[in-house]
This record gives C-alpha cells, sequence and structure tokens, in this order.
C-alpha cells in the first residue's frame, strides 16, 4: 500500500435489484489530511455485515449511503497521525472509516481498542458481532436455563455467537441456515443441538419437529418467512429479539410480510423487541469480560472468514449477502 495513494470503492450506483460488481468502483484518492479534533487512521480490517446492504436502501440508524460516495463500513484501523487528545500513532480504533485505505475521523467518532492478536477478534467475537448477539440474547431475549432457543442466519457473524452462548445458559438451541453443510457445522462443530435448513423449503414442518414443546426465544436476524414460521411456534410469553431482516436488503422483498401479526402476538402475550447494539455501549466492559471468559475456557468458538485485498471488498459483500461466509466476515486491506 503506498502512503501516497488512497484507494477507495465507491458506490457508483444504488441497486434497485440484487447487489452486483457493477455497483461499485474503485479509484485512487488521495491521503486526507486530520483537521483539528480528527486522527488520520490507516485501515486495517474492513468489517462486512448485511446492514451494508440496508445502508442502500435509504436511513436507518444511520444516514444513508448516496451514490458516487465512498462505501461506508466499520473498520479496524492503526491511527498514522492525530489532532486529538488521547489518540496518538499506533493506537489500535474502530470506527466508521469507509472502504479506503486511509481516512481522516473525528476522533469522538473513534473507539479506541485494546492491542491483542489476532486483531481479527476484535471486529469479530470482541466486536460489534459478539456484543450484539451478547446484548440482544440475553437483555432482550432473557433465556431460562431449560428453555428453547431458536436463531435465524445461525452461521453468520452474530447468530453463531448466539447460539453458542444460548448453549452456555442451558438451553436447548435450534439454528436455522442454508445448507445441509452448515447445518452439520453447527451441529457438530459449534454444539447446537439442532439445526435447519431453510433451503430445503419446509421450514415451518422441520421447525416443528425441532422444538416439539415449542419456542421460548428466537432470535430474528431475517424476518420474513421464516419470522411467520416461528411466530406460529412461540410458546405463551415468548420474546423475540428482533437484530435485522437480511431477506429484505438484497433484491425483491417478499409480496407479504409476516402473518400472525399482531393476532399471534396478542394470542401469546409475546414480547417483541427491536434493538441496537450501540443501546447497550455503557455496559460492554461486562460483556467483554464475559465473552472473553468464554472464548479462553473453549466454551466459545471464534469462526472468521478473512477475505484479503480491499478491491474484492464488493464481492465479499456480494457473497455474504448470498451466505457464503461461516461466522464474521471481514476484508484484510
Amino acid at each position: 500500500m503506498s502512503d501516497t495513494v488512497n484507494r477507495q470503492i465507491l458506490l457508483v450506483e444504488k441497486p434497485t435489484g440484487k447487489l452486483g460488481p457493477e455497483h461499485f468502483k474503485l479509484v485512487n484518492g488521495s491521503v486526507p489530511a486530520p483537521k483539528d479534533g480528527e486522527a488520520l487512521v490507516r485501515t486495517r480490517y474492513i468489517s462486512l455485515d448485511a446492514a451494508n446492504r440496508a445502508w442502500m436502501h435509504g436511513a436507518t440508524y444511520r444516514a444513508a449511503v448516496e451514490a458516487n460516495t465512498v462505501m461506508a463500513g466499520g473498520s479496524i484501523a492503526e491511527v498514522v497521525s492525530s489532532k486529538a487528545p488521547g489518540l496518538a500513532p499506533g493506537d489500535i480504533v474502530f470506527g466508521d472509516t469507509g472502504w479506503q485505505d486511509y481516512a481522516a475521523v473525528p476522533a469522538k467518532h473513534l473507539n479506541k481498542m485494546p492491542k491483542m492478536e489476532p486483531m481479527t477478534h476484535l471486529l469479530s467475537v470482541y466486536g460489534i458481532a459478539g456484543l450484539t448477539a451478547y446484548f440482544g440474547l440475553l437483555h432482550v431475549g432473557k433465556p431460562k436455563e431449560g428453555e428453547t432457543v431458536v436463531v435465524s442466519a445461525a452461521a453468520g457473524s452474530v447468530g453463531s455467537i448466539v447460539g453458542q452462548i444460548a448453549k452456555i445458559k442451558g438451553c436447548n438451541v435450534i439454528g436455522i441456515a442454508g445448507g445441509k453443510d452448515k447445518c452439520h457445522w453447527l451441529t457438530s462443530e459449534l454444539g447446537f443441538d439442532a439445526a435447519v435448513d431453510y433451503k430445503d423449503g419446509a421450514t415451518f414442518k422441520a421447525l416443528r419437529a425441532a422444538a416439539p414443546k415449542g419456542i421460548d426465544v428466537y432470535f430474528d436476524n431475517v424476518g420474513g418467512d421464516i419470522l411467520e414460521a416461528c411466530l406460529s411456534l412461540m410458546n405463551n410469553r415468548g420474546r423475540i429479539a428482533c437484530c435485522g431482516a437480511i431477506s429484505q436488503y438484497d433484491g425483491v422483498p417478499s409480496a407479504h410480510g409476516p402473518r400472525g401479526v399482531p393476532g399471534l402476538i396478542v394470542v401469546k402475550r409475546l414480547v417483541m423487541q427491536g434493538f441496537i447494539v450501540m443501546d447497550y455501549m455503557d455496559q460492554s466492559a461486562a460483556a467483554l469480560q464475559d465473552l472473553q471468559s468464554w472464548v479462553a475456557s473453549g466454551k466459545l468458538k471464534v469462526q472468521e472468514d478473512v477475505i484479503d485485498g480491499i478491491e474484492n471488498t464488493p464481492q465479499a459483500l456480494i457473497g455474504l449477502l448470498a451466505g457464503e461466509n461461516r461466522g464474521k466476515r471481514m476484508v484484510r486491506v
């Protein structure tokens, strides 16, 4: 990487259907100079998340990504120079740098991270993915020992951690994933009690067989038809943690939303709550202590999918949306 060229990936067009490589362009920009209160950072690992695609549709919990701008995205980065107190060259930070080699970012939008190896864990189990799984399951889903927990997109960065935490808490855990290989991985490697392959086309029937006593907690990463299937199987006073809706992000959404809303929610007295991980960041120290102890003891396995080269970032996101990854996908810059 040259220290005078800033490779950037632009979103040149907002897709109306499936995301494709034609929607991106790699360009060479200039390395920015930090202003007062900013730090110049060099990107090390770019985080790839389904939310990247959602930002193209419009404003969510952050502003929409506009055409002909650097594609937005969080990353682990290293401080090159700083005009902000508390940050010095060599510091490791997390922030929304976008898909580029260098970025000048206000210090207030950077989180200083501990130096650790592998650094990739700062994006996976000790990053947004791990914290999302932790807070969404334990603070929103509130599972109790012996209950049945179902998680969709179970082989992904968040879902794979949700299922393992639920097992640590003594729950019966069922994962929903795409493909027999992923389902076998969930049960043979991560300790899930059962896994349902939604690509088989009989999700409700398979779920009902895997959860004969019903579902107490559903951690929803996908929305759509899978949410509808789980709603029908929820036990009275069950909890649904709404984390994402990846089935709605790329391409044409289904013709109807999940049926049974609000009827099943009323009859079964369900709690259905959306959440954003940033709501809980004031409690992250305690969460990280738990996550680190579970990893150290071998109770929580970390799966990472690292792609090399910033030029491969668009295809890596497209592949993630198609379900290619196991665990957390990121790009080494």
